[in-house]
Parts: structure tokens; sequence; C-alpha cells
């Protein structure tokens, strides 16, 4: 499939088929994933392949019990990694300075370029794909079941498989939402109106708010979806996962 037919063509897909994933499709997803853009050449990023049954069933427990993580062949987890480039340094006479938040975070962007690499390359085979955001969520849980050493944190994890529904494209905001030239132009008043119109003018916009009871389509994302009190504890949470995990320390 050409690049751009797939990346235009992206769908989440959270009704797979039990088909499996053959091997050279599998070894074709993990090599795109580590050709990815990373910092320094460092690949501080792992990632952990499930395909077994017993473990899709505990991690179905552990992603708030989403029926695609049982019924898609496949699941990959997604991981901020150290510990692999940090036990290098040790055994060559370096003494590795990654144990702060500029690390973490270099880390978490290594492996979500990734991510979106065995993306795009599951995609192109013919393959649907769903980020898991309950990866951030439950990184404790996580870290126990796949035995985790300090200095690796699951970051995301996508469900992969071959699509059972296909659903229809997801409306996008226009390129003026998210895109400045030379430099920032921060937004008036109209200028919002003018680019969320034709999302809250959306039949499904009008079907949420009468679902929810509600006025706008922001009160759903600010009252239900998101709330605060849900980003302050997950916040709280996942810093001390970050914390226990030898991130953090200076």
């Amino acid at each position: 499939m050409d690049t751009l037919d797939t990346i235009f063509n992206h769908r989440s897909i959270r009704s797979y088929k039990t088909d499996a994933i053959s091997k050279p499709i599998l070894d074709n997803i993990l090599e795109a994933a580590i050709r990815t853009s990373t910092t320094g050449n460092m690949q501080v990023y792992s990632i952990i392949v499930t395909q077994d049954e017993e473990k899709k069933k505990a991690l179905h427990k552990i992603h708030f019990g989403q029926g695609m993580v049982l019924e898609a062949p496949l699941l990959l987890t997604f991981n901020a990694d150290f510990n692999r480039f940090n036990k290098w340094c040790n055994q060559r006479n370096a003494v590795p300075g990654y144990d702060n938040f500029l690390s973490f975070f270099t880390a978490a962007i290594d492996a979500l370029i990734a991510a979106q690499n065995a993306t795009l390359a599951a995609e192109a085979q013919g393959l649907g794909v769903c980020y898991l955001g309950t990866t951030t969520y439950q990184a404790e849980k996580l870290i126990d079941i796949f035995n985790l050493p300090e200095g690796v944190v699951p970051v995301t994890t996508l469900v992969i498989g071959y699509a059972k529904d296909i659903p229809a494209l997801v409306d996008r905001l226009p390129a003026d939402a998210v895109v400045h030239y030379e430099e920032y132009k921060n937004y008036s008043a109209d200028d919002i109106d003018r680019i969320y119109k034709d999302r809250e003018a959306l039949e499904e916009t009008k079907k949420l708010l009468e679902e929810n009871k509600l006025e706008t389509l922001a009160q759903i994302f600010t009252q239900n979806r998101y709330p605060k009190a849900m980003n302050v504890d997950f916040s709280k949470l996942f810093l001390d996962v970050i914390k226990k995990q030898g991130f953090m320390n200076q």
C-alpha cells in the first residue's frame, strides 16, 4: 500500500478476527519499529510481544476489560527503557546519568515513535491497529506482569489484528487548527468557533449530547471522558511509577 494512503486511511480498529498473524508479517512490523528515528541512536525503548492466550487474558483484566485485547492475536507493549543502555554504560567504564525526568521523557518519545512506525507497518500489510491509553493508567500492574526492571516504564500498547468491522474515518480538525507557520499564532474566540464548528455540527456529536444530557461537546471531555479529578489521580499514580522505576531522582 502507498505510504500516504496508509496514513490517510488510518482507523482505530476495536473489533478483530482471531486469524493468526504470520511470522514474516510480525517480523516486518518489529523491524519497522526498530528502524524508527531515535535519540542519539540510543534506542532507549523496548517492545514486549504478547501472543499467548493466557497472558492476553491477564492483560484483558488490566486494560479495563476491553474485548479487543482478547480478540486480536497480537499485542505490542512499548516501554521507555534505559535499563539496557545503563547496563552497557556500566560494563564499558562509563557512568550513566539517566535517572532524571529528561531521560524518561527521551525514552518515552523513542517508544512512541517506534509504536507509530509499527502501526504504519501493520496497516500497510492489511492489519488493523488500536492504541491502548490504559497502558499509563495501569503501568504499575504491567510492570508486575511483565517483570520490568528498574529503568523500564510502559508507555503505550498496540492491539493488532485483522479487522472484523471497519469503522468510518473519524473526523479531524482542519489543518490551520494545528499548523503554525514561522511562529505560534494564538487563537481568537472567532478562530475557536470556526475550528470546532464542523465537529460540533456532526450528527454523532448531537447524539452524544442527547445521551449525556450536556450542552456542549467540550463538556463531554471535561466532565465525562477526561475529568480533572481522574487526570490528577492518574498523574500521581504514574509519577509514582516513574520514580519507583528509577527516574526523577535528580
